[in-house]
C-alpha cells in the first residue's frame, strides 16, 4: 500500500458503523493514503476483508446508566482505551481521526482531540448517536448520511451532507437494472432483519405468505435470513405453503440479492436504508422498537416521504398487514415501479467519494484525477 498520508477510521464493532468506514477505506487507499482501522474484537465477525494496514483493537464499553457500578468499570474501561490510543497515536502519527460513531470510537476520538490531531465525525443515522454526541462538540466537520440530523449538539464545527458511504459490491449491484414488471411473472421477496431484528420476520413473513391466496403464492419466490433455531420452522412454512424459498442465517451476496429482488423487508438501519437507495428497491421497512434515540424510525420516513418505502412499526407488523400489502403489489405492480424509481432518486452512490474529498482537503492530500469506487 501507499506511504502517503495516515488516516486514522474508528468504528464500533457492528456492521451499521463498519460498512461505511470500509466503503471510505477503499477510496483512501486509491488516492495513495494509509488507512489504519481501530475498532473492537466483534470486526472478525462482520468484516474479514477490511481493506487496512493494519487493524487495531482498543478497550471500550457501552456506559450503563441503569447501574452506577457497571457506568464506573466502563469509565475505568475507556480511560484505559484513551491510554492506549494515545500510544498508537504517537505510533502512527495520522494526519486526522475519523469517527464513524458507537463507543470503540470515543477512546481513539478523545486521545486525538487531546493530542491536537484533527478529527471528522460521521453520523449514519437521521439521529445522532451517544458516542458521536460526547465526541462531536470537539470535531472540525461533521458528515451526515441524511440531510437533516436531529441530536446534533451545538458545536463549532462544519457539517456536510455527504449521504451514507456504501460498499464497492453495493455500487456493482447498483448497476442492476429493476427486474421486469410482474404482470402474471413471479415476484421476487428479500427478507431479512439483521442481527437484532431476523426473529421478528421469522414470525410474520412466513405466516402472511402462507396466507395468500394459492395464485399469489405460485408466484412468490422468497429468499429469507433467519436465525439458526427458526430455519427449520420458516423452511416448513414455506414448504406447506408450496412456495419456492431459500433460507440461511446469513447471505455474503446481500446486496446483489437486493438488486435481483422485486420488494425488500427489513429494518431500517442506516446501511440497510442507504443501499436500498442506491440499488434502488422498494421496501416495507419495520424499524426496530425500544433504540433510545428511535433512529431507525428517522431513517425510515427518509425514504417513505419520496415514496420508496412503507414503514410498519412492529406492533402493527402482522401477518395479515403484510400479506395486504404484498397482495396490493401482486394487484398493481406498477406500485413497485413507482417506489423501485423513488429510491433510486435519493440514492448517492458517490458518498465515499465525497468523504475522500473533505478528508483529503483537511490533509493535505491531492486526489488524483479519474479515482472511484
Amino acid at each position: 500500500m501507499s506511504g502517503g498520508a495516515t488516516i486514522l477510521l474508528a468504528a464500533g464493532g457492528t456492521g451499521g458503523h463498519l460498512f461505511p468506514a470500509q466503503a471510505l477505506a477503499a477510496v483512501l487507499g486509491r488516492i495513495g493514503c494509509r488507512v489504519v482501522l481501530v475498532t473492537d474484537e466483534r470486526v472478525d465477525t462482520y468484516m474479514q476483508d477490511f481493506p487496512a494496514e493494519e487493524v487495531v483493537t482498543v478497550p471500550s464499553a457501552t456506559p450503563s446508566r441503569r447501574s452506577l457500578p457497571k457506568m464506573a468499570l466502563a469509565g475505568l474501561t475507556l480511560g484505559r482505551g484513551v491510554v492506549s490510543s494515545l500510544a498508537l497515536l504517537r505510533r502512527l502519527k495520522p494526519a486526522l481521526v475519523v469517527g464513524f460513531g458507537g463507543y470503540p470510537t470515543v477512546p481513539p476520538l478523545i486521545a486525538a482531540q487531546l493530542s491536537g490531531v484533527p478529527t471528522i465525525i460521521h453520523e449514519q443515522n437521521g439521529v445522532m448517536g451517544r458516542a458521536n454526541r460526547l465526541l462531536a462538540r470537539r470535531a472540525r466537520l461533521i458528515a451526515t448520511g441524511f440531510p437533516e440530523v436531529g441530536g446534533v449538539p451545538a458545536t463549532e464545527a462544519r457539517r456536510v451532507h455527504t449521504g451514507n458511504p456504501v460498499r464497492p459490491a453495493v455500487v456493482a449491484a447498483a448497476r442492476t437494472l429493476f427486474p421486469s414488471a410482474l404482470r402474471g411473472g413471479k415476484l421476487k421477496l428479500l427478507a431479512f432483519g439483521g442481527s437484532q431484528g431476523a426473529r421478528v420476520m421469522s414470525d410474520v413473513v412466513p405466516a402472511a405468505v402462507e396466507s395468500l391466496p394459492p395464485e399469489f403464492r405460485s408466484r412468490l419466490v422468497v429468499v429469507q435470513q433467519a436465525r439458526e433455531e427458526d430455519l427449520a420452522r420458516v423452511r416448513e412454512t414455506y414448504e406447506r405453503a408450496g412456495v419456492q424459498a431459500e433460507v440461511a442465517p446469513f447471505f455474503r451476496d446481500l446486496p446483489q440479492r437486493m438488486a435481483d429482488s422485486h420488494l425488500v423487508i427489513g429494518r431500517s438501519g442506516a446501511s440497510t436504508v442507504a443501499e436500498l437507495a442506491v440499488i434502488g428497491r422498494p421496501a416495507i421497512l419495520v424499524p426496530l422498537p425500544g433504540a433510545l434515540d428511535q433512529d431507525q424510525a428517522s431513517n425510515a420516513r427518509a425514504l417513505g416521504a419520496v415514496g420508496a418505502a412503507v414503514v410498519v412499526p412492529q406492533p402493527e407488523f402482522s401477518p395479515e398487514r403484510l400479506a395486504a400489502e404484498l397482495r396490493a403489489r401482486f394487484e398493481d405492480p406498477d406500485l413497485l415501479t413507482r417506489a423501485a424509481l423513488a429510491a433510486k432518486s435519493a440514492g448517492i452512490a458517490d458518498a465515499a467519494e465525497r468523504l475522500a474529498a473533505e478528508i483529503a482537503v483537511m490533509a493535505k492530500v491531492a486526489i488524483p484525477q479519474g479515482v472511484s469506487q
